[in-house]
C-alpha cells in the first residue's frame, strides 16, 4: 500500500489492526497526529469549499523533497509544514461543501440560493444544501417551516423525513413537524411525495398528512401567514398550537387539565406574547398563568 492510500485510509479509520500497528510506527506517524488534532481546532464556515486530497498530497510530497538546510533552520521549516498541512487538512475535513442555515426559536431568516432562489425559514427550522453543486443539483433538506420562491430552471426539490416537493418555479410553503406534513402552493404547480402517494398542488391547493391522515384543502392566500408574524391554524390538535407558541416566542408551556388532541381553529401574532395567549386560551375556555419557574402554565376548569 502506498503513502496516499495509507494516509487516507488513516484518516477515514479504514485501517486493520495490523496496518494502523505498522502506520504508527512510522517516522511520520507524529507529525500526522499533530496535524490532525490542531485541525479540530478550527471551526469550519458554512459558506467555504474543501480542498482536495492531492493539496494534502502535494504538500506532503513537497515537504518530503531532500533540501541542503541549516541545522538550526530545520525545527523552523517541521513547523511551518505542520501549520501547512493542518490548514490542508482543515478544509478538506472539517469544511465541507454543505451548506446549513439554522434559526432559532422566536426568529426567522431569508436566504438567497445559488440561483436566487429565495427561502425564508420560520423559527427553529433548518436547511442544508451542496452550494457548490447548487447549478447541477438544485436540491435541499429542509428540517421545520420554510416558504419558497423559486427562480426558474432546473428541477428543485425539498426533502423532509416525511416527504419531497418537485418544483420547477414557484412559490410555495413547507412546513415538516413532527407528525405534520403541510405543503401549500401559491404559485406554479408542486409536486408532493410522500410514501408511494404522489399528489400535484396547483396555485392554491394545499396537501396535509397529520398523523398518517392525508387531506387536501384549499387556500386563498398568496403567501403563508407567519411571514407576517402570525401563526394561523385549522383544525389542528391544540398540541400542535403550543408547540408552535413555545416556538414563536422561546418559551415553555405546561398543560394542566387540558384536552391537547381537542382540535382548534385561530391563530396568534408573533409580537405580544400577553394577546397570543388570550388569543390561544379563550376560545377553549381555557386560562394560563406563570409559575416559580418562568413557564406559562395553560389550565382548564376541573371537574
Amino acid at each position: 500500500m502506498n503513502k496516499e492510500d495509507q494516509i487516507k485510509k488513516w484518516l477515514n479509520d479504514e485501517l486493520t489492526p495490523a496496518e494502523r500497528e505498522l502506520f504508527e510506527q512510522g517516522d511520520d506517524f507524529g507529525l500526522y497526529q499533530a496535524v490532525v488534532n490542531g485541525g479540530q481546532q478550527f471551526k469550519a464556515s458554512n459558506f467555504s469549499e474543501p480542498e482536495a486530497f492531492n493539496d494534502f498530497k502535494s504538500t506532503y510530497e513537497n515537504k518530503n523533497k531532500p533540501a541542503k538546510q541549516l541545522d538550526w533552520f530545520k525545527p523552523i521549516l517541521r513547523i511551518a509544514s505542520v501549520l501547512v498541512i493542518a490548514l490542508g487538512v482543515y478544509f478538506m475535513f472539517f469544511n465541507t461543501n454543505i451548506t446549513q442555515v439554522q434559526t432559532l426559536a422566536s426568529a426567522q431568516t431569508t436566504v438567497e440560493l445559488p440561483d436566487q432562489s429565495q427561502v425564508t425559514l420560520n423559527a427553529d427550522s433548518e436547511i442544508k444544501f451542496s452550494k457548490k453543486d447548487w447549478n447541477n443539483n438544485r436540491r435541499l433538506n429542509l428540517s421545520g417551516e420554510a416558504y419558497f420562491k423559486v427562480a426558474k430552471g432546473k428541477t428543485f426539490d425539498v426533502v423532509t423525513y416525511q416527504g419531497v416537493v418537485t418544483v420547477v418555479g414557484t412559490a410555495f410553503n413547507v412546513k415538516q413537524r413532527n407528525n405534520y406534513f403541510e405543503v401549500q402552493c401559491f404559485e406554479g404547480i408542486v409536486s408532493v411525495t410522500s410514501g408511494s402517494y404522489t399528489k400535484k398542488l396547483l396555485a392554491g391547493d394545499s396537501f396535509r398528512i397529520l398523523n398518517s391522515v392525508f387531506t387536501e384543502d384549499k387556500t386563498t392566500i398568496t403567501k403563508p401567514e407567519w411571514t407576517s408574524n402570525k401563526s394561523t391554524f385549522k383544525a389542528l390538535p391544540y398540541k400542535t398550537v403550543l408547540a408552535e407558541i413555545e416556538r414563536q416566542y422561546d418559551i415553555k408551556i405546561i398543560t394542566e387539565d387540558v384536552d391537547t388532541n381537542r382540535l382548534f381553529t385561530g391563530g396568534f401574532m408573533h409580537d405580544n406574547i400577553e394577546n397570543a395567549l388570550l388569543s390561544i386560551t379563550q376560545p377553549m375556555a381555557l386560562d394560563y398563568k406563570s409559575n416559580a419557574s418562568k413557564a406559562v402554565v395553560i389550565y382548564g376548569n376541573k371537574k
